[in-house]
């Protein structure tokens, strides 16, 4: 029987700015205070708080409720479960995260982290991802089982699940559903329409095909059998499922004379999409791949530093500076890196981490970012296996634009303000410039035989009587410079004052 604490449990957590790899710790952020209040059962221990203008997803806080008891969270339905409560001191704004779909958990990277968390909790629960196929039960945080998922239900189905934290409400060795006209073998129900069941059977003892659905989460009737007697009633399932697919089809003028078959133009503040081609087409894209370089290092990398240096032999750039160095400031190589497209410190940036390591991070952070159509092999672009769509290239440039700017301003200028001191290179050839286009604010080119030529760049535009800044990207160019003045000035003549 539910019984309501007697007290209140209130952590006062104090303000700091100093980074923490830490699960459970938010960056730069830190709540002022996280409360523990006691609520009926079937509701979920998690709550995420959100900034002004921006949806943050803060599981990774379920490490702090670790510290008073987070392990035994969701383990029965006969007591209060503690439920976390972050409270933003900027807007005071919570968000409850309760059972039920969650669009959140649609987003792998969030998906991924509050699995992890669970397991670090020392939970007992399902996993669910419908995307892979796959199925794991997890007992107090270690893998217990593994199954194929051999088919889900139609999205356009009673028994479609959506992603999201649901709890084991029911178990039946065999149960028949009305609708389907089937028998489903050592089914398990959640969410009341939503089941997980070994393969279906008609009246007549026909196993139902594959290509016919027919309730819920199938797996082979082996699997679900050994999956029921590991389970019981209350366990948590966790569900990832992608969202459908918006339709990506957008009304946009002709291009006259642009030899890209793929390009790209966008508001990047307010996404408005301007022109397009091809947007999810997947093409070798050079040097782009840099600033997927870049922003790992940021991330991974302490950059105010100098690292020793070797220059590799086994990449060349166009203008070698390494050869001679034994050590380089971190700041320094990023300049090489992104103003003139130096494949020596990409590879020496990336060694570091260690190269296959940081190339994972790379792929890792694409993820991360939705940019499920990109692949990259190498960190300097060099290899043809780089391969991107212009779409998600846009992805790429609009989070770097609002949360890592700085790349964006070392590779429009070499000049930085004072802020950005200890450069060892003198005379740095800018190649990101387009010529005869003016209000140019950062970006990247790229050019290898596989990929043709290929660019990034970032405009001001008078637009309205306002200042807009326009992202114009292109692959697989003969004649990068025209096509980018093509681009420029087809939204100056349309959108322009």
């Amino acid at each position: 029987m539910f019984q309501k604490p007697k007290d209140t449990l209130q952590l006062i957590v104090h303000e700091s700015d100093i980074p923490s790899v830490d699960r459970g710790s938010l960056i730069p952020f830190a709540p002022q205070s996280v409360q523990l209040k006691a609520l009926p059962p079937k509701q979920n221990p998690l709550l995420l708080a959100s900034r002004v203008g921006v949806v943050a997803l803060f599981v990774a806080m379920l490490g702090l409720a670790g510290t008073v008891g987070y392990g035994t969270l969701l383990q029965s339905s006969q007591t209060a479960s503690p439920i976390v409560t972050i409270v933003d001191p900027i807007t005071l704004s919570v968000t409850a995260f309760d059972y039920g779909p969650q669009t959140a958990l649609s987003q792998t990277s969030f998906f991924i982290e509050t699995r992890d968390a669970f397991v670090d909790g020392e939970l007992s629960f399902i996993e669910v991802d419908v995307e892979r196929k796959q199925l794991r039960f997890f007992n107090k945080g270690v893998l217990a089982y593994s199954a194929e998922i051999i088919a889900t239900p139609d999205v356009k189905s009673w028994w479609n699940v959506e992603a999201g934290l649901y709890q084991v409400s029911d178990k039946k060795k065999e149960f028949f559903s009305n609708l389907a006209q089937t028998l489903m073998p050592w089914t398990i129900v959640f969410q009341e329409n939503f089941m997980i069941h070994g393969t279906p059977e008609y009246p007549d003892g026909t196993l139902v095909d594959e290509a016919t659905m027919a309730g819920g989460i199938r797996l082979s009737t082996a699997d679900a059998e050994r999956l029921f007697g590991l389970v019981s009633n209350d366990t948590p399932v966790l569900v990832h499922a992608g969202v459908v697919a918006p339709d990506s089809f957008v009304y946009t003028p002709s291009v006259p004379d642009i030899t890209a078959p793929h390009y790209f133009v966008a508001d990047i503040n307010n996404n408005a999409i301007l022109a397009s081609s091809d947007i999810d087409a997947a093409a070798p894209i050079a040097s782009l791949t840099k600033l997927m370089t870049a922003l790992v290092a940021s991330e991974e990398l302490a950059l105010d530093k100098r690292v020793y240096v070797t220059s590799p032999s086994f990449v060349t750039s166009l203008i070698p500076r390494l050869a001679e160095r034994s050590s380089v400031s971190m700041y320094s190589l990023l300049q090489l890196l992104l103003v003139e497209s130096s494949n020596e410190a990409a590879e020496v940036i990336a060694a570091e981490l260690g190269r296959e390591e940081f190339i994972a991070a790379m792929n890792t952070k694409a993820r991360q970012l939705g940019m499920l159509n990109t692949t990259f092999a190498d960190p300097s672009g060099l290899d043809n296996g780089n391969i991107s769509t212009v779409g998600d290239l846009y992805r790429l440039t609009q989070h770097i634009k609002q949360n890592r700017s700085f790349i964006l301003d070392i590779t429009k200028d070499v000049t930085l303000p004072s802020a950005y001191v200890g450069g060892d290179f003198a005379g740095l050839v800018n190649f990101n410039e387009v010529e005869d286009v003016e209000g140019f604010v950062g970006g990247k080119v790229g050019e290898t035989r596989a990929a043709g030529l290929t660019s990034i760049s970032l405009h001001e535009l008078s637009i309205g009587g306002t200042t807009r800044t326009v992202v114009v990207i292109i692959l697989n160019s003969t004649d990068r410079a025209k096509d980018v003045r093509s681009l420029v000035s087809l939204v100056e003549d349309r959108f322009g004052e």
